[in-house]
């Protein structure tokens, strides 16, 4: 058993313990809270003058699939032989060893989705995870976490220019609804086949976008620019399914109908520059208004776009914008792990979830504070004992 004690404890459950204590165990959170009775057998470390929090969650990155030292060997990105690729799956491209995850414990990030990129209509089956361990399999939180997708200049641009569908806007959305009226179809099928008696005939495309129509797993759709967040918008609604907006960029210009839509957003990166036409209205303020308009939503650096280590600067930048401290503090825990339906888990120091924890000297929106410990599962993976 390990405390942590006399830090303040900012649980993301309730208002910040000064002083605190936190015990953790069997890579669980036992309790918190202040004067607590310790067993003679606990471990403590002293966290005077530090503060004490849930570990970090950047919630769309591509950290062990976009490898930054390789080019075609660590590169694992997209898949740009065909539009729709809808039955890969993030497990089978992460590197474990990508020194991303190690760039990631260094800022605080204990938790990550990851995945394919968005030069496909339909990427593939996006995975969360944590930032520390040997194999994948062992540090998988959720999977699939959601079908990623991509409307705007990407996939435009990709298989415009070598002559094949989509070049067109218009093109990119009927891709889209084709693969869902298709998984339909599919799942019409199976019903049949078994009513039937008969053992259905297995498609993997099919499959990962029928869990996605069956609402067991988000669409994600990347889309920066009003109008391709508004064509993700109509296609959800049109197949009832759950979207998340990934980057909604100018989701600040049409945030009233999008909280009328009942949209959920992860929104980055926010260290970056006008990179391309559809980011000409990038904003700080973009957080706020979804804030504002009662969007759930969760911020990314999309690594390695923006390094990882940086996501608390770019929750800094969010503030800087007008979101208040907490609420910038929550979507980088607490409502990025709600979002993200691993709350069960992570995003906050409760008794019963994975001691995820990290120890910083000043607030992490001080561009000066120092990551001095991190707790994954309960072991200690930066920092001395």
């Amino acid at each position: 058993m390990l405390a942590i004690i006399n830090g303040t404890l900012l649980t993301m459950a309730g208002p910040p313990i000064p002083k605190g204590t936190l015990l953790m165990d069997q890579g669980k959170i036992i309790r918190v809270g202040q004067d607590l009775p310790l067993p003679g057998y606990v471990q403590v470390i002293d966290a005077a003058g530090k503060l004490v929090m849930p570990g970090l969650i950047d919630a769309h990155t591509h950290v062990g699939i976009a490898e930054e030292i390789y080019q075609i060997e660590g590169d694992d990105t997209n898949e740009t032989t065909e539009p729709v690729t809808a039955h890969l799956r993030a497990i089978d491209a992460v590197n474990p060893a990508d020194l991303g995850f190690r760039d990631a414990l260094a800022g605080g990030v204990t938790t990550v989705v990851t995945g394919p990129g968005s030069a496909n209509i339909v990427a593939g089956e996006m995975v969360t995870m944590k930032t520390f361990g040997a194999v994948v399999d062992g540090m998988i939180i959720r999977f699939p976490a959601g079908l990623k997708c991509a409307l705007g200049e990407n996939p435009k641009r990709v298989y415009g220019s070598n002559n094949k569908m989509p070049a067109t806007r218009m093109a990119a959305a009927a891709l889209l609804r084709e693969t869902l009226v298709e998984a339909q179809n599919y799942l019409a099928k199976v019903e049949k086949e078994k009513a039937e008696n008969n053992v259905p005939e297995r498609n993997l495309k099919m499959e990962a976008v029928a869990r996605v129509l069956k609402g067991e797993v988000p669409l994600r759709v990347h889309a920066h620019r009003a109008d391709d967040i508004m064509t993700a918008v109509r296609i959800a609604r049109e197949f009832n399914v759950e979207l998340i907006v990934e980057h909604c960029t100018e989701g600040h210009l049409i945030a009233p109908m999008l909280a009328a839509a009942k949209v959920k957003a992860v929104v980055g990166p926010i260290i970056t520059n006008r990179a391309k036409v559809e980011l000409m209205n990038r904003s700080l303020e973009t957080a706020m208004a979804l804030y504002k308009a009662g969007i759930p939503f969760a911020l990314m650096t999309d690594h390695p776009v923006v390094p990882i280590q940086y996501l608390s600067l770019s929750a800094g930048l969010a503030v800087k914008g007008g979101l208040p401290e907490e609420e910038a503090l929550k979507a980088i825990t607490v409502n990025a792990a709600r979002l993200l339906g691993i709350d069960n888990r992570v995003g906050s120091l409760e008794p019963g979830k994975d001691a995820d924890v990290i120890v910083v000297d000043r607030p992490i929106f001080d561009p000066n504070h120092r990551v001095e410990r991190v707790f994954v599962n309960g072991q200690q993976v930066i920092g001395n004992l």
